[in-house]
């Protein structure tokens, strides 16, 4: 687990482009940080949600780790880790070409959707893949012994 959260801000600004949005959870999260030949190169971040929800709040991958599994084997070590204090794992993602099916191969389904998240909480439009997010879909998995 990483101890010193905010040396990593610019990892967490990958998966969540606003400094502002990431330190309303920071504080209150766990920071897992994922290496690999001593370089630093996947992180997440998670916050207990009360009642059995564990959330990821954050998953980020440098530029070149990114497409070779660092971000699945992050949420498979998080779900075996906290399997037996949590039930749930949710995350929430807006609706992307490269977010999307991301969560579906990790196990997660798709079960609501926050109408205009992103562009009421954010200072500024948020794109991904060309497409402007404006909702947010909220993904979740049960997490089992």
């Amino acid at each position: 687990m990483a101890a010193d959260k905010q040396k990593y801000m610019p990892l967490l600004l990958i998966g969540d482009e606003q400094e502002k949005m990431i330190l309303r959870y920071l504080d209150r999260s766990e920071v897992w940080l994922l290496s690999e030949d001593g370089q630093d190169c996947a992180l997440c971040a998670v916050t207990d949600e009360g009642s059995g929800v564990l959330e990821l709040k954050n998953i980020a991958v440098y530029p070149e780790y990114q497409r070779r599994g660092f971000g699945r084997e992050l949420i498979e070590f998080i779900s075996r880790y906290y399997a037996e204090k949590f039930s749930r794992l949710r995350a929430g993602t807006g609706d992307s070409p490269l977010t999307v099916p991301f969560y579906e191969k990790c196990g997660f389904e798709c079960v609501r959707t926050v109408k205009n998240w992103f562009t009421e909480n954010y200072d500024h439009p948020i794109y991904e893949c060309g497409v402007q997010l404006r909702d947010m879909l909220i993904f979740e998995k049960d997490l089992e012994v």
